[in-house]
């Protein structure tokens, strides 16, 4: 122990995080922009030096990477575990720290009275400057360990940094921001669906108040887990702060034997000191470089067209043709065919579980549909909900053991359907069977929608044990077993839309479904939202009907393609419905998308501050050549004429020849700088701290700019 180094500093492109372990736990003493190499850690240690306060401790426990009991710490302990002796109190020390590079670092530590060791990895991507930090919790001693929490490291926040914004929201309006000030006391908020949820996303960002868009401090931490959750950002009474994530046990969910584990989810996190969109564009290079295959980067985004709003579950070979014909004709490159194929499927009330295709619907099975669409140039996909089970359908009616429940507890109706027990091995051998039979009866299948559409209300197993957090990784290894059978094939996370959107299920899938709602207003505030931790190529943008199927708002043409082309582009509505203005308009959007979305799904993201009905922002590529900047005017603008845009982002030094990509016509009440912008080749410096007036346009109206360098 006398060998092991009392600071660790790891670094980063932009950040360090340096380490101390002269307190018997591992704590962080420095998270921030970068330290150069020589700094002396002993002055961090000096510079940090609190004097006793009246009426307090002499010395202050530390906020160790798991501040607990039994080091005297008074805040949210991130350990908490029992067995029939003293294992409450745990604490321990420090009994190896092994770093391999200047961005990893394993600290080991051991309670030898209680026979508890905690292993905390972390690493620091040097390219994103992102943090993935985890922590397990091994028992070595021969009585049962009873784990109710253990938080991923724990994290301090400087005394300035007083906003918290989370993100909460509800079915089809996900993403929604919510700021409040850091008050003495805890946030806590915590999640029991069973699934990431839609209103509690496990993300947060803790900030100085005047932090905006382009400039200040900001600490971002996201939960990669995909069920119950738990944030909790507390400011102690002694003046220090500090952020803990964690899964949220059930009691008795988690009990060790000698020699077992338990291990956190990921937390990852990143710190800018330029604002909310570099933090952004941190996680967003980490999302390309670390959890998406390479296979799918290296494939542009194929354009989906998507049944669910054309038909529902109104489904027949000559219907799907001809829609299969009208999407192709528009500009369609992947066909999905979504709920409604399968054995007794008429509604939402039946079917689930029996993963057969209908003789009944489709005589000669999938072949002739699946053929028609390849013969159209489109790929072919299909929709699955595996997790659920219709009371209805031939599987519960066989197996009604199979779903989660709880002794004695009626279910609560919740769409019809219950969930599986992934636990149990019997149902995730049928499910990768039933799964598998169909990819290997049609080969030409690409693309699953695998979907999720209700809480676990009772998450209890076979032998009555609560089991989400079995459930889960379960749900990934079946995942990753299909994902290994069947290597060609993309799977994208849908949960009623985003319900289940975290860097969880995005390591083993290629796309999340951002929203139900193809409501071209609400899109802007949600992929807005969404775009805090996710890039524009894994969220999923639909173009829908004239008249949104969910808030029964109308929304033009122009802008609801504006929206969806700033995501992964598709879209979803009956297309032989559309007038021939909107099918051009489509169109046209789709052929814009092709040719830019190399550049969108691989930009740094820029948005820019809100201000009064509108949403904008610019995706610029890496060295600030090219740009795209999207204007969203929500409702009428307050004055005569609209706000100035700033063009924030750009390289002030470059000139750039400005021109407006979309919509290809624009109706106006008088002429503006419209006509006399376009070709123009203005100084950067002058576009970003001048700006551009812009013009007077209808609600509801958005515009794209496209800027190029010119020499």
């Amino acid at each position: 122990m006398t060998n092991l180094p009392t600071f660790v500093h790891l670094t980063s492109q932009d950040n360090s995080i340096v380490f101390s372990t002269a307190n018997r736990l591992p704590e962080v003493i420095y998270w921030g922009s970068r330290l150069s190499k020589d700094i002396n850690p002993e002055h961090l240690i000096l510079l940090r030096t609190r004097q006793e306060a009246k009426c307090a401790v002499v010395e202050e426990p530390p906020i160790s990477l798991s501040p607990n009991q039994g080091q005297g710490f008074t805040g949210k302990s991130a350990i908490e575990v029992f067995n029939s002796s003293n294992a409450w109190s745990m604490a321990g020390d420090v009994i190896d720290v092994r770093q391999s590079t200047e961005q990893d670092v394993c600290f080991v530590s051991k309670d030898a009275i209680r026979d508890v060791e905690l292993v905390h990895n972390i690493s620091l991507c040097v390219d994103t400057n992102v943090l993935s930090l985890s922590t397990k919790i091994t028992n070595l001693n021969n009585d049962t360990l009873h784990v109710n929490a253990c938080a991923a490291p724990c994290l301090p926040l400087p005394a300035d940094c007083t906003t918290l914004t989370n993100f909460e929201g509800r079915w089809a309006h996900e993403f929604h921001r919510q700021n409040q000030t850091i008050k003495l006391g805890s946030y806590v908020r915590e999640n029991r669906r069973g699934k990431t949820s839609h209103d509690t996303f496990p993300g947060m960002l803790c900030h100085q108040a005047t932090t905006n868009e382009l400039q200040g401090e900001v600490y971002g931490f996201h939960l990669g887990h995909s069920g119950n959750h738990s944030a909790h950002v507390e400011l102690m009474a002694d003046g220090r702060s500090f952020a803990q994530m964690s899964e949220l046990l059930s009691p008795g969910e988690i009990r060790l034997a000698q020699g077992e584990s338990y291990q956190s989810p990921t937390l990852y996190a990143s710190y800018s000191h330029q604002g909310f969109s570099q933090l952004s564009q941190h996680f967003h290079q980490f999302v390309r470089q670390h959890l998406l295959r390479d296979s799918v980067k290296q494939k542009p985004r194929p354009v989906h067209y998507n049944t669910w709003e054309g038909i529902y579950f109104d489904h027949n070979d000559k219907t799907l043709m001809e829609l299969a014909d009208e999407a192709a004709d528009v500009g369609a490159e992947r066909f999905v065919l979504d709920d409604g194929w399968f054995n007794g499927r008429r509604g939402d009330f039946a079917g689930l579980g029996d993963w057969f295709v209908d003789k009944e619907i489709y005589p000669n099975g999938l072949a002739p549909l699946i053929q028609h669409v390849n013969n159209l140039g489109m790929e072919f996909g299909i929709w699955f909900e595996p997790e659920m089970v219709n009371p209805d359908s031939d599987l519960y009616r066989n197996h009604p053991e199979w779903v989660l429940q709880t002794q004695g507890n009626a279910q609560i109706n919740f769409r019809n359907q219950y969930v599986l027990d992934l636990t149990n091995t019997d149902v995730t051998d049928y499910l990768y069977q039933c799964i598998s039979d169909i990819l290997l009866e049609y080969p030409e299948i690409k693309y699953i929608k695998w979907d999720m559409n209700r809480d676990v209300n009772h998450a209890g197993n076979l032998i009555g044990q609560p089991a989400m957090h079995k459930q889960i990784k379960a749900l990934y290894a079946l995942i990753n077993r299909l994902r290994e059978a069947f290597t060609t094939v993309e799977i994208e996370s849908c949960c009623s839309g985003g319900g289940r959107v975290d860097f969880g299920i995005l390591e083993h899938t290629d796309r999340v479904w951002t929203s139900d709602s193809n409501d071209a207003l609400d899109r802007l505030d949600i992929q807005r939202g969404c775009s805090f931790f996710f890039p524009a190529e894994v969220m999923g943008a639909h173009v829908g009907p004239t008249d949104c199927h969910i808030t029964g708002r109308r929304v033009s043409m122009e802008m609801r393609c504006a929206v969806a082309m700033f995501g992964h582009m598709g879209f979803e509505m009956d297309p032989r419905a559309l007038t021939l203005e909107e099918k051009t308009t489509l169109k046209q959007a789709l052929e814009i998308y092709k040719e830019k979305r190399s550049l969108i799904h691989s930009a740094r993201l820029q948005r820019l501050e809100s201000v009064e009905n509108e949403i904008n922002f610019a995706l610029i590529n890496q060295d600030k050549s090219q740009a795209l900047f999207s204007f969203n005017l929500i409702n009428e603008t307050h004055k005569t004429l609209p706000n100035k845009m700033k063009f924030s982002g750009l390289d002030k030094r470059k000139h750039y020849q400005i021109r407006r990509l979309w919509p290809t016509e624009l109706n106006e009440y008088s002429t503006s700088i419209m006509s006399k912008i376009d070709g123009q080749v203005i100084q950067g410096e002058l576009l970003v701290e001048h700006g551009m007036q812009m013009p007077l346009i209808a609600p509801q109206s958005s515009l794209i700019f496209e800027l190029i360098e010119q020499q």
